[in-house]
């Protein structure tokens, strides 16, 4: 039920944009606290357009909790342990562990110099960028990201994210410089420092 409000591609657009969390409080009361604003955010799209009538804060503790208690189900095959960090400013930075073998075995041409030929297993991907979130359309940039701690270019989190988040309707994935639309009738989203503000 919860997936059906992010959606699936703005889910994993989420989950790329981490770098580890210290001092998080997770736990299951801030996971039912987060699942019920999302009720009530996806309740508030269906109803009459009121734009900017609805305001409602989601912490980064909430947000931790939801995926340490409740994401699991929800995620890929191959994406665990994630974690988000709200950093303010419109900035998000983030972790999670990702199996690289299936993607690098789909990449990889075999040659000794490919990057694809030199990386697999299950890996903390981490990646530190911008949500732009207004007039019910988001974009998100990256800024930096890394594979077990080493620089990587942005283009191979885009091989990575576009693995991952296939789907019949989109068999290419999600490309992570397109905008997209931002669901139950989201006006905008302010990203604050330690907390995201959804005001639909």
């Amino acid at each position: 039920m919860i997936l059906g409000f992010p959606g699936r591609a703005v889910l994993l657009l989420v989950l790329l944009a981490l770098v580890p969390v210290h001092g998080a409080t997770v736990s299951r009361q801030n996971a039912e606290v987060f699942a019920r604003k999302i009720g009530q955010i996806q309740r508030h799209g269906t109803a009459p357009d009121r734009p900017g009538t609805l305001r409602t804060p989601l912490t980064e503790d909430e947000v931790n909790s939801w995926f340490a208690y409740t994401a699991a189900p929800l995620l890929p095959p191959g994406v665990t342990q994630p974690r988000v960090a709200i950093v303010g400013g419109g900035r998000l930075a983030g972790e999670a562990v990702v199996d690289l073998e299936a993607v690098a075995k789909r990449r990889s041409s075999g040659g000794s110099l490919d990057p694809w030929s030199l990386i697999g297993g299950r890996v903390p991907v981490s990646v530190t960028g911008t949500l732009q979130a207004r007039d019910g359309v988001g974009r998100f940039n990256i800024e930096s990201a890394t594979i077990s701690g080493v620089p990587v270019p942005a283009a191979l989190v885009q091989e990575i994210l576009s693995y991952y988040s296939r789907t019949p309707e989109r068999p290419q994935g999600v490309r992570l410089d397109s905008p997209f639309a931002l669901p139950a009738n989201i006006r905008q989203i302010e990203v604050g420092r330690g907390q995201a503000v959804v005001v639909q």
